[in-house]
This record gives structure tokens, C-alpha cells and sequence, in this order.
């Protein structure tokens, strides 16, 4: 990290070394940079910029000194300045005149500072909030975090704690939300079984990461102080997470279809899958055929004695039924099959076509022509037994499911009908032979999917 930082200042166009009249260069004839906000920010933020620019500009090695300087003169706590005498002992492992170099590159740019009174050299506060900076982020790209969403919800924390978030802030935690979802969605539609359960394994390190930034959003939504910017980036970061929260169900459905579709090696018990992850274990694949592939062809070297005798042998043979049959075999009628349907697939045929008279006509058969066009659950589910009223109730959040409904089948019908269901939290008694009470929820036309019908 620290030499992709230091590769980056050293190209750097807008070096410090520069006249800063250069900037103008970089823009469009007629557009001056001070009319741009973003401009303005940072050239607002120059001395921050310049603190970095004197640790990262140049080569990796010569960042690595200077970071080691700063750090180990920070890290001392007994004394708030250093005579050259401690410093040279402390630092004795370097060259003096790496040292000096080091020391009059910090002091210029003013993250050490000189106390000629005291003859004592000084760590500025910004010379502390950078190694602050830093090491938070170093901290953060060591741990296990392959979400890489703990470091931007850090800061985010951190500020709201002090009062002091920003929407830019925001706005970068609500991207990394937005890349996150746009990968798991790839992964789901590549159909590939490792590549979903890689991302499966990464959704849920988000998740965690979510739940711990919760109780921080719902702050700063509910903070009078906060402007409008900042509230509309916490709720945008907030139906962002509700998004990636509801990808579980689409990562169970793509999983269980790859199961079905899994291909098993005989009765073995192996399937294609435990044979690709046994050779993915494998770093060396040429390395497996080594002893299992023999010469092709054995010459074999007999003499002409008993060359003559299989020959004779061949010619005195009498063949059997030499001649073959003249004609082709008679032609045989394929086999008949038949089509066997199940009683799950008839039941659910039975009941969406029951919801589909509901969604065209806004009432249910059994309910009567004079039922207004919202209806009890229960009108849905009854009359049957316990069996088919819970295969019909395990069907019901089917219902608007955009990412079933983009598929094929019946429960893709389901899910494209114009209704929506609204559940409550509470039970309702029921006068039926066979379930006693139900939760209290009702169905009802959904008029924003019902308009293309119209």
C-alpha cells in the first residue's frame, strides 16, 4: 500500500515543486478552477495535501524511512519533544545522513517543528491526525474483511460520534453498498456454483457490517441538527442495505436450482462439483497423470515359425456365420411413456388459477360477487385440509417477488399477479375442521402492477 501511495505522488502532476499558476493548464480555455467547488475544497485542504505530498513523494524506500521516523518519534509518549542526541539514539539502526535527510524533509513541511527555545524538535498535531489516518486504514486492510466496508463505516462512526459527519462520507460508504450489490447480482446470474458460494460467504461479512452501521444511520436520521444533504445519504444508504439484505432469498433460489441440476457419477455418490473442488485442491494438474499413462504402442517380436502357425490356424478356421444377415431388422415401435403430474404441481395449478380469477374480478368464488376487492387470507386458504392450506400459505410472499417473476413456471405466474398481501402480527380463530387459526393478514388488488392490464 505504501508503494502504490508513493508511486501515485510521484506521478503526481500537481507536484508542490510546481508553480501553481500550472493548474490552469489542466482545464478547458475558459473555465477557471477557483469556480469549482471541488477545486476550492482542496485547495482548501493544502496543508493536509502537503503533509502527505512530504511523506509519500518519491520512491517506496524513501516513504518507508520517513513513515518509520515519524511513527517511532509519535509512539513516544515519556516526553512531548526530542533533543538531537535522543534522537540519534533512538533512530541509531539508521544512517546520519539518511536521518538528517529525513528530519529536514518533515521539519520544512511542517510535520516536526522546532522549539529553538527548548532545542527540542516537536510531533505537530497533523503530523499526528495523518499517522492516525493511517494507521486506521493500515489496520483495517489487515483484517478480515473482504466486504472492504469496514474502514469507510470507521470513519463514518468516528465522525458521528463527534458530530461532525459529512455527506461525502456517506456518499462513499453508499457506493461501496451499491458495488457490493451490483457483484452479488453478477454472481448470481453467472449460475456458477463457486462463484455464488464465494460471494454467499462474502454477503454475509456485509451483513455483519450492516447490522453494526444500523444503529449509526438511524442517528443520524433522527439528528435535528443534521441538514437535508446528510439525511437524504442515510437513507439512500439505508435502502441500500435493505437491498443487499434481500438478496439471501436469491442466492437460496440460484443454489437450490444448481442443485437440481447437479450431475451425479453413477452410484458413487460423487458429483461433478466434489470433482472440480478436488482438482481446484490441486495446484499442479499435469502432476496427476505422471505414472498413469503407459506407451501407447508395445512392439512385439515373434519369428516366422509361429508367424506360419497362427496363420494356418486363421485359414483352417471355419467362420461361423460369416455371410451376415441381407437384410435390415424389422423396425420396432418406441416405447410408450406417460406423463405423470403431480399432485403438488395440480394443487398449485388449482389455486393460481383461483388467484387469477381474484386479481381479474377482485373477489374470490367462495366470497361472492357482493365482496369488496381486499379479502381476509383466509378466504384464500380455505376450504382445505392442514396439507394444501400450508402449501398454499409457504406460496404467498411469492407474490410481487420481482426476482421470481422474471423467471419461468407457475410460481413465476404467481409472482406476476397484481396482488399484494399484507400480514399482521396477530392470530386469527377460525371455525375449520382442520386449522384452527391463522395469522391475520389479507389480500388485496395492487393497482401500480394491475395498470398495464387495464
Amino acid at each position: 500500500m505504501i508503494d502504490n501511495l508513493a508511486a501515485a505522488a510521484s506521478a503526481d502532476p500537481f507536484s508542490a515543486d510546481q508553480d501553481p499558476d500550472s493548474l490552469q493548464g489542466h482545464f478547458q480555455p475558459g473555465v477557471t478552477p477557483d469556480e469549482i467547488e471541488g477545486v476550492f475544497r482542496l485547495k482548501r485542504a493544502q496543508p493536509v495535501m502537503q503533509a502527505f505530498t512530504a511523506l509519500f513523494h518519491g520512491g517506496g524506500d524513501a516513504v518507508t524511512v520517513r513513515l518509520l521516523v515519524l511513527r517511532e518519534l509519535a509512539s513516544d509518549t515519556s516526553a512531548s519533544g526530542f533533543t538531537r542526541p535522543d534522537i540519534n539514539t533512538r533512530l541509531a539502526y539508521l544512517q546520519p545522513e539518511s536521518l538528517e535527510t529525513v528530519l529536514t524533509r518533515l521539519r520544512s513541511h511542517g510535520l516536526l517543528a522546532w522549539d529553538a527555545q527548548a532545542g527540542v524538535y516537536r510531533v505537530t498535531p497533523m503530523a499526528r491526525n495523518v499517522l492516525s489516518a493511517l494507521d486506521t486504514l493500515l489496520a483495517m486492510g489487515q483484517a478480515d474483511d473482504e466486504a472492504e466496508m469496514g474502514f469507510l463505516l470507521s470513519q463514518v462512526a468516528g465522525a458521528q460520534a463527534v458530530g461532525g459527519v459529512t455527506v461525502d462520507q456517506l456518499k462513499h460508504l453508499l457506493g461501496r453498498l451499491v458495488d457490493l450489490t451490483e457483484e452479488f447480482r453478477d454472481a448470481i446470474a453467472s449460475g456458477s456454483e463457486f462463484r455464488l458460494r464465494t460471494s454467499q460467504a462474502k454477503w454475509h461479512l456485509a451483513c455483519d457490517w450492516v447490522e453494526k452501521g444500523s444503529e449509526i444511520l438511524r442517528a443520524i436520521t433522527t439528528d435535528e441538527k443534521a441538514d437535508a444533504a446528510t439525511h437524504k445519504a442515510a437513507q439512500a444508504i439505508g435502502r441500500a442495505q435493505s437491498a443487499l439484505l434481500n438478496m439471501q432469498g436469491m442466492f437460496s433460489r440460484a443454489l437450490n436450482q444448481i442443485e437440481r441440476q447437479r450431475v451425479h457419477l453413477g452410484q458413487s455418490g460423487l458429483s461433478t462439483t466434489d470433482i472440480k473442488r478436488w482438482l481446484l485442491a490441486h495446484e499442479n494438474l499435469c502432476a496427476l497423470a505422471e505414472g498413469a499413462i503407459d506407451r501407447p504402442v508395445v512392439p512385439l517380436f515373434v519369428t516366422p515359425a509361429e508367424m506360419i502357425d497362427v496363420a494356418e490356424t486363421e485359414l483352417l478356421a471355419e467362420r461361423a456365420g460369416a455371410a451376415g444377415p441381407g437384410s435390415l431388422p424389422q423396425g420396432q415401435d418406441a416405447p410408450t411413456t406417460v406423463n405423470e403430474v403431480t399432485a403438488t404441481q395440480v394443487e398449485l395449478d388449482t389455486w393460481l388459477a383461483r388467484l387469477s380469477d381474484f386479481a381479474n374480478i377482485g373477489v374470490f368464488p367462495a366470497v361472492g360477487e357482493e365482496a369488496p376487492k381486499a379479502v381476509p387470507i383466509q378466504d384464500s386458504l380455505l376450504p382445505a385440509s392442514f396439507a394444501v392450506a400450508s402449501y398454499r400459505a409457504s406460496l404467498l410472499p411469492l407474490l410481487g417477488d420481482a426476482a421470481e417473476a422474471s423467471l419461468q413456471g407457475a410460481t413465476a405466474e404467481l409472482a406476476r399477479l397484481p396482488i399484494q398481501l399484507a400480514v399482521e402480527d396477530e392470530l386469527v380463530p377460525l371455525d375449520d375442521p382442520h386449522v384452527a387459526c391463522v395469522s391475520r393478514a389479507t389480500l388485496s388488488i395492487d393497482p401500480e402492477s394491475a395498470k398495464p392490464n387495464e
